[in-house]
């Protein structure tokens, strides 16, 4: 049974996770942390819980009792977590926050099941992927690996209220929400570092580099993604869509075939030959992808669940990777019928 430990667990990502570790054949909550609701039932707190979770928040940081500890924190809370206390070199760290998702001076292994199942395997510390790259990566990595992403990408993503966070805000409020619909954070989501760094990391090196716009501008030689995000009025799910010039035309039947070969082997990911919607993933840890071919124009489908392939269902995909259990381990859950 892998003991497991939650910092951060009173906002929506910690919420969720508890609910689907209460659900892991595999694995067992030793804490849940939030020095702010300390004592306090977790139900309290997290109210779909009533009647199935009788723990409580501590503000204690029992390590020692543990095999693996999520960080459900803000971004950039995580690394100041860790310059002020020590973790025990043999737990297993699973940071769900954007702290070090880019290559750097650390070990972070960054946790995109689909490309990097084996060094996931061997890992002692993983980045989660953010919820907007996870769903944008899906529907772009095929095409990297082929060396086919020649031209400026155009992405338009939509997103529900919960990929906000908890904390109220003008703009997650219910009547402002509601019957809604705006743009945000225009070419210069936090997401496009993380996106960028592995479209580079699986093209040829015949292929065109691919410039962050957010540390790079747009005068490069190579190219960019231009990533318009929405603000939906519902509460989670993700649905992209992502517009990619080829050089030649390509037949319909050849593009699609690249597609169902890339992920013939992933877990959780599936090729859908029909146009998707976004209840066939929400509630589930599911990716779908779904192409058509127009001439040069590829345009690709991709939805997930933002709270769990896009969160907290991948950072246990990734904790039963590195703990040696099976990849779906507490994942197989399903979309509603309606």
């Amino acid at each position: 049974m892998i003991k497991v430990g939650i910092l951060g667990a009173a906002g929506y990502t910690g919420g969720e996770l508890i609910r689907v570790l209460l659900n892991h054949p595999q694995a067992e909550i030793v804490f849940a942390n939030s020095e702010s609701n300390a004592g306090n039932p977790v139900s309290d707190v997290h109210e779909g819980l009533l009647g199935e979770c009788e723990l409580r928040f501590t503000s204690d940081y029992p390590f020692d009792q543990v095999d693996v500890v999520f960080f459900c924190f803000g971004h950039g809370k995580s690394e100041a977590f860790l310059k002020e206390h020590a973790i025990p070199e043999n737990v297993k760290i699973i940071d769900l926050a954007q702290d070090f998702r880019i290559a750097g001076n650390h070990d972070y292994i960054y946790g995109l099941p689909e490309i990097h199942r084996t060094e996931i395997q061997k890992a002692q510390h993983v980045a989660n992927p953010g919820c907007f790259a996870t769903c944008i990566q899906l529907g772009l990595l095929p095409l990297a690996k082929a060396g086919m992403l020649t031209h400026d990408i155009a992405v338009n993503a939509i997103t529900g209220s919960t990929g906000a966070g908890q904390k109220p805000s003008a703009t997650t409020h219910f009547s402002w929400r509601q019957d809604n619909f705006s743009v945000y954070k225009l070419f210069t989501h936090q997401h496009l570092h993380e996106i960028c760094q592995t479209l580079n990391e699986l093209k040829p090196a015949s292929a065109p580099h691919v410039a962050d716009t957010l540390t790079e501008g747009y005068e490069t030689d190579g190219i960019t993604v231009d990533f318009i995000p929405y603000r939906g009025d519902f509460a989670r799910g993700i649905f992209c869509t992502e517009v990619v010039t080829l050089d030649t035309p390509m037949a319909t039947e050849a593009v699609v075939a690249l597609y169902k070969d890339f992920y013939r082997d992933a877990a959780l990911t599936h090729y859908s030959d029909k146009a998707l919607d976004l209840k066939q993933v929400v509630n589930t840890n599911k990716g779908l992808v779904h192409v058509e071919v127009f001439g040069r124009k590829v345009v690709i489908t991709s939805i997930i669940d933002n709270l769990l392939k896009g969160a907290v269902g991948q950072a246990v995909q990734n904790m039963n990777l590195i703990c040696g259990l099976d990849e779906t381990a507490g994942l197989r859950l399903k979309a509603s019928a309606f």
